[in-house]
């Protein structure tokens, strides 16, 4: 497994990682409001084919680094993504629309006491989103990975820059 994430095709990356389980914690991790707040966005998730989600985004909540830098100023109070729901397979799957900057789908497959979670991000209009959004997803599933292990989450604005410059190198232009 790849610790950084792949592109698999056009305007597609995917991550994978190797969390604590078992399954139905990881899954809550996913889809209960409070819980994804610690790691992503909190919000509303009407857990059907064709729900609406809202990912309410406040990134000093996710670690003890509270500023967020410059590039990102604009979001430095919050701000809102809203979605619908594409597939819903308790535990195991997870997809929905992300705003205008395509579908994110999450699978979970048990692998012994932990869980395999695939995360595969796709309609990506252009490389730079593609930069942005695997660079976001790393830092936010390693903040997920801080929480399931009960540790302190690493800060979010620092691993995302570095993450940002690291995709830079591995994601392809053209």
């Amino acid at each position: 497994m790849n610790e950084y994430g792949v592109v698999t095709e056009a305007r597609t990356v995917r991550l994978e990682r190797v969390l604590p389980g078992p399954i139905e914690r990881v899954w809550a991790y996913l889809t209960d409001s409070k819980k994804r707040g610690r790691w992503f966005a909190s919000g509303p998730m009407d857990l059907r084919l064709g729900g609406e989600v809202e990912f309410r985004f406040h990134h000093a909540d996710l670690s003890a680094e509270k500023t967020a830098p410059e590039k990102f100023k604009k979001y430095e109070f919050g701000h809102v993504m809203r979605g619908r729901i594409t597939a819903c397979e308790p535990p195991r799957l997870l997809s929905f629309t992300f705003g205008d900057a395509g579908e994110v789908t999450f699978e979970l497959s048990p692998r012994g006491n932990d869980v395999l979670l695939v995360l595969t991000h796709r309609e990506l209009k252009d490389r730079a989103m593609m930069v942005s959004v695997a660079s976001g997803w790393h830092s936010h599933l390693a903040i997920l990975i801080d929480n399931l292990n009960g540790v302190a989450p690493r800060p979010f604005w620092t691993t995302h820059a570095k993450m940002e410059a690291e995709y830079e190198t591995r994601i392809p232009s053209g």
